[in-house]
């Protein structure tokens, strides 16, 4: 393994699975408003191009891992209609967000959310139909383990379906996103969030984390069968789908 997850953590004390749980609750009541403007709305399509790569498979019982605020929770709820959907993260904060959000959309007897260590999950194995992430789990201290965890407790024969920020690899793209992501988006998220490091972190974790091939290469040796990718938006964004 040719990456270095220690290049991702930001901070310089601490152990990381805590920083980013502080983190994320300290960002949580912005989270949404920021995830939406700093992606100009992007972000809805792509969750909803992942979400469908799992509907001809109809699972009935999903985990969404690094669930945050519960946006990818709650779209999948709607459009895959199963019978149980357990959000998973370490952030209280974002989850308390999420809970209203599912209370609201009267989702609450489908969806629940737990705090799980996504790198430890409590949960049995081979319990679950289909596992999904969006957007985090890029902030795992271990993505290794992360991934075995996720393959854990995922049926044989279930699906994974990740999406996840990456950096392009074309040109204009890759200039373009490079002097977005190091200017425009750690300015404005702190001045929306308040938090001097979150969205500079941000930026550090995309481009430190493995992609396209390389992270397919990953999933295999973390326990799936076979892994696909697709590249959405010149690279900006990436799917992933796997099955165990």
């Amino acid at each position: 393994m040719n990456y270095k997850q220690e290049t991702i953590n930001p901070y310089h004390e601490g152990e990381k699975t805590t920083q980013v749980e502080q983190m994320f609750d300290n960002i949580a009541p912005t989270y949404d408003t920021l995830n939406h403007r700093l992606s100009w709305d992007i972000d809805k399509g792509w969750r909803k191009k992942a979400i469908r790569q799992l509907a001809p498979y109809q699972p009935q019982a999903i985990l969404d891992i690094a669930t945050g605020t519960g946006d990818f929770a709650i779209l999948s709820a709607e459009m895959l209609k199963p019978t149980r959907l357990v959000g998973a993260d370490i952030s209280e904060g974002m989850m308390e967000i999420g809970r209203k959000k599912v209370t609201e959309k009267g989702l609450q007897d489908i969806i629940s959310f737990e705090k799980e260590d996504c790198l430890h999950l409590s949960y049995a194995d081979n319990t679950y139909d289909a596992v999904t992430a969006a957007f985090g789990i890029r902030n795992f201290s271990n993505l290794d383990q992360g991934l075995k965890e996720m393959c854990r407790v995922l049926k044989t024969g279930g699906h994974l379906s990740i999406v996840e920020l990456t950096t392009p690899v074309s040109f204009p793209m890759k200039q373009l996103f490079h002097i977005y992501s190091h200017t425009v988006l750690p300015v404005y998220g702190r001045l929306i969030s308040k938090d001097t490091s979150a969205y500079s972190y941000l930026t550090k974790t995309i481009e430190a984390f493995p992609q396209g091939e390389q992270m397919v290469e990953i999933l295999r040796k973390a326990g799936f069968r076979e892994a696909t990718f697709k590249r959405l938006t010149f690279g900006i964004c990436t799917m992933y789908f796997a099955t165990k």
